[in-house]
């Protein structure tokens, strides 16, 4: 397959700041959507990726799943859209397409594995690992290209395609809504949105934090209740109240502190990955019949199905712009917890 160089910013080793790379990507095919990218989110898998913290990173390696950005090309079958259209990627490029789960909509969970943005096999490039968002164009199979409602602020969208679909895909499956009292853990990059997401369900929002710092942006953000984590006569409140609590802490924590304000078959999803095993004592779960589950992103429809869901709710995330060339000291900053609550990058200036 004949391939084009395009800029991109990336990093060549663990420990090497990313810089200006040129990197491959493939013509425009029959079924393939060719986007120049305006804007891409950053995630904390990125910086994960990026320092081969999973340890499973190949290099040259080009991070970026949070994609916005418009339609320039479209190959001679393509049906779901057109040139001049807004559209995101998010985490998924491709997948199987046939194992059980990609024909269920789970392509997340895809047997063989999904193809991911970047830092997986590219099935057109032999030899050759996805890369990401940090760059000006992608090319896609149109299958694996989202929509983005016209009523958006596209910057503030795209840390939907990662952060908004990885809390709206729990709450979602774990049946959120009217009447039932929900826990949110963590008020960062993922626990802001879902906490906006979760209100916007029709949800008793309750906020859980260990900094008194955050009650009045939790309020703000539309939780209806905001909790000190490390004060136990504020958590003893809600002793078996919640129905659902999503945990989106990424630190060591006490799991056990939380299961215990699930009600009779309550559940816990965690969707903050900490390095760590996190102990369960037997009987936070046998008293009560609680589940602690864990959940990660979504597959195509249920993404497009979220953007639809924020376009109606007017929702998005809360952004701090950068240029590409302040990427590395926006690692740096993720990583102290510095930004209210994601990073967004203008890929304009990339051409610079």
């Amino acid at each position: 397959m004949n391939t084009i160089n395009v800029k991109a910013y990336g990093t060549e080793a663990a420990d090497a700041p990313l810089q200006g790379l040129s990197i491959p990507r493939r013509e425009v095919a029959a079924h393939d959507v060719k986007i120049e990218i305006l804007y891409c989110g950053v995630c904390h898998s990125d910086l994960h990726t990026a320092r081969n913290e999973w340890h499973n990173t190949i290099y040259p390696n080009v991070p970026g799943h949070e994609v916005v950005g418009k339609v320039v090309s479209v190959g001679n079958h393509v049906k779901k859209f057109k040139v001049g259209d807004t559209v995101g990627i998010g985490c998924i490029v491709d997948s199987c397409r046939e194992c059980q789960y990609c024909n269920e909509g789970l392509e997340q969970f895809c047997e063989p594995g999904m193809t991911g943005t970047y830092n997986s096999p590219d099935k057109y490039l032999p030899n050759v690992q996805t890369y990401g968002g940090y760059s000006e164009s992608i090319v896609v199979d149109e299958n694996y290209v989202l929509s983005i409602p016209e009523n958006l602020d596209l910057a503030a969208t795209a840390p939907l395609l990662c952060a908004g679909i990885t809390t709206y895909s729990p709450l979602k499956h774990w049946n959120v809504g009217p009447g039932k009292n929900v826990g949110i853990v963590g008020i960062g990059g993922l626990g802001h949105m879902g906490i906006k997401i979760a209100k916007a369900m029709g949800a008793h929002v309750v906020a859980f934090t260990t900094s008194e710092s955050k009650f009045k942006e939790a309020q703000r953000l539309g939780a209806d209740e905001v909790v000190l984590s490390t004060d136990a006569a504020q958590m003893n409140k809600f002793r078996g109240k919640l129905h659902f609590i999503l945990d989106a802490v990424s630190a060591e924590h006490d799991i056990n502190a939380y299961l215990g304000l699930l009600r009779v078959d309550g559940s816990l999803a965690l969707v903050g990955a900490p390095e760590q095993p996190l102990p369960v004592a037997a009987f936070s779960v046998i008293l009560g019949r609680k589940s602690f589950a864990g959940s990660m992103i979504g597959g195509i429809a249920e993404t497009q199905e979220m953007l639809d869901f924020c376009g109606k709710h007017n929702i998005t995330a809360d952004i701090e712009m950068i240029d590409m060339n302040q990427i590395n000291e926006a690692y740096d900053r993720l990583l102290k917890g510095d930004i209210k609550y994601r990073f967004v990058i203008d890929m304009a200036s990339l051409k610079n």
